[in-house]
């Protein structure tokens, strides 16, 4: 079912495709959060966020890899991994409306942690020291963000979605690595964004709300923005490695922290700063090691859940 591997001799679009990749999840968090504090429900963000980006996708598809690329053998497989995806949307959902912009996008990206952690247990890898320190480094730095006990002022609830959404997002790479290994990237990423159109779709009645145009145009800027990060997270993987374009993620930290000053009025502390610094290195590091040792880093299989 998977496409035939193309030549990743073009880094420099590889690497420019992942930026526009992270820019748009990072404007996406943005207008998801300024639609929550008018009034929109989470579930209301995972139907727009999920609606909005299904014909990009498909227009991705036909001009793409094609249509037949959709096809699947595999449907139970891709309702797990769907279920696992779309709890982890609302959790990410939830810790944005509840959380400053920065920390929660910060947090979030703690996925790689408890990745590894996954790993180790469900597939049964051999985990070696270094990336063990990685995910010390990691789990450090989410300490220094979330700062319990610190008197940081970060709601707890909005703290544990955030945490749990990092957990989830571990989950779906891992579901991922393995349902990858038959199924083409395109019918993993339509038929996820399907499953949320349909469940949101059929929330939408009970906790849909009438929201004025400004909040329409923020929902619906939120779905295009995370339609066109998914297809340039994916679509920079046929020109540049994994080990390459990775590390431009993490692009998305800084852009949410620098929307969540400017826009939201939330400077950053200096203890969230640094927290970020080591979840960035130990994420990079984490990349850096499975690539070397002939794995795919599998933040570069999975995109981020809302």
């Amino acid at each position: 079912m998977n496409a035939p591997a193309l030549p990743v001799d073009r880094p420099l679009l590889g690497m420019g495709l992942r930026t526009v990749s992270s820019t748009s999840f990072a404007f996406m968090a943005a207008f998801l959060k300024a639609a929550s504090e008018r009034g929109a429900d989470t579930m209301e963000m995972l139907f727009y966020r999920s609606v909005c980006a299904l014909p990009l996708v498909l227009a991705w598809a036909a001009f793409g890899p094609g249509l037949a690329s959709l096809r699947t053998r595999r449907p139970m497989a891709h309702l797990t991994r769907s279920v696992i995806g779309l709890s982890t949307m609302v959790f990410t959902f939830g810790a944005l409306s509840r959380l400053p912009l920065g920390e929660a996008t910060t947090i979030t990206y703690t996925a790689p942690v408890f990745s590894t952690i996954l790993s180790a247990i469900v597939l049964h890898e051999a985990i070696g020291g270094r990336r063990w320190a990685a995910v010390a480094i990691g789990f450090v730095g989410m300490l220094l963000v979330v700062r319990p006990g610190g008197g940081g002022g970060l709601a707890p609830v909005g703290v544990a979605m955030a945490v749990m959404a990092a957990f989830g997002q571990s989950a779906v790479m891992i579901t991922l690595r393995q349902i990858g290994k038959t199924e083409h990237t395109a019918a993993i990423v339509f038929w996820f964004t399907s499953f949320g159109t349909l469940v949101g779709g059929a929330l939408l009645p009970i906790f849909g709300h009438t929201h004025d145009a400004t909040t329409y145009a923020l929902l619906i800027g939120a779905g295009l923005c995370g339609g066109v990060g998914q297809i340039g997270l994916t679509s920079s993987l046929r020109f540049a490695p994994v080990s390459v374009v990775v590390p431009f993620d993490y692009l998305q930290i800084i852009w949410a922290t620098f929307i969540g000053w400017v826009i939201f009025a939330s400077p950053p502390a200096s203890l969230t700063l640094a927290g970020a610094a080591l979840i960035t290195a130990s994420g990079i590091y984490t990349a850096y090691r499975e690539s070397r040792q002939g794995q795919q880093p599998k933040q570069a299989l999975a995109p981020p859940e809302g």
